[in-house]
């Protein structure tokens, strides 16, 4: 490449230093010089001016063929990309149903489990209620028979005191006296039981209590998660407070109530 623009530069001066014809702009130039100097252009030049010509006159055929390429690399593109949306959706989708069947049957176990809990304190609630009454009636029952025998063994006493009419006075105040302990220990045997069954009741209230908090913290968990929101559920909420009120005859009753 560097003998072409020397042999330009010895051309250009060539011209350059010429004679001149007078009256015109023509110049007298070597012709033997010259041509000599256009051969070794000619011959300088390298094949990738050839292949540069090619190129140009097959540059519609390659615009062309860039843009069939590019146009099927795009459409190509462009259907991966649908498939790859179309791919990604349903995964998600199906990833989505099965965290709702998940979150489904996590809600079903809690309602199950939370039914069985609330079903169990109920049936402890009946079983130590009952259990409770049975004590008591047993309890009130034994102090009416310690009553009725001390009263029985009173009168008998005083009936014997005044059978014998030197200690009648004697007779009156032992008899009188008997009477008052048989009184003081039924009141005595009535309030141990009522102090018995007010026990058991306050025990089973914080065992029933702790049941219900127990529920209540799984259930608020679950709204917590979002994965339940308590539409179309069933469940028990709720507190309860009771209170045990002692009756007539040593008898009583729990008044349980749920809010």
């Amino acid at each position: 490449m560097y003998r072409v623009f020397e042999a330009l530069d010895e051309l250009v001066t060539i011209v350059e230093e010429a004679r001149g014809v007078p009256m015109t702009s023509s110049c007298v130039v070597p012709r033997g010089d010259a041509l000599e100097l256009l051969d070794d252009i000619r011959e300088a030049l390298p094949t990738e001016v050839d292949d540069a010509q090619d190129v140009l006159d097959k540059r519609d055929e390659i615009v062309q063929t860039a843009r069939t390429e590019a146009d099927t690399a795009i459409s190509n593109a462009n259907e991966q990309a649908e498939r790859t949306v179309s791919e990604a959706n349903a995964e998600a989708e199906r990833l989505v149903s099965e965290a709702r069947a998940r979150a489904e049957q996590l809600v079903t176990d809690a309602q199950a489990e939370a039914e069985r809990t609330v079903s169990a304190g109920q049936a402890e609630y009946h079983d130590l209620t009952e259990r409770a009454r049975t004590e008591s009636e047993r309890m009130v029952q034994a102090g009416r028979d310690a009553y009725d025998r001390s009263v029985e063994e009173g009168r008998a006493e005083q009936a014997r005191l005044v059978a014998q009419t030197e200690v009648v006075q004697a007779a009156h105040g032992e008899a009188s006296r008997i009477v008052d302990e048989a009184h003081a220990e039924a009141d005595k045997q009535r309030g141990d039981c009522d102090a018995y069954v007010d026990g058991k009741l306050a025990e089973f209230s914080e065992l029933l209590s702790t049941t219900l908090r127990t529920v209540d913290s799984g259930r608020n968990h679950l709204r917590g998660s979002g994965s339940y929101n308590g539409s179309g559920g069933s469940g028990y909420n709720g507190s309860g407070s009771g209170s045990y009120t002692s009756g007539a005859g040593g008898r009583g009753f729990y008044d349980f109530q749920s809010h």
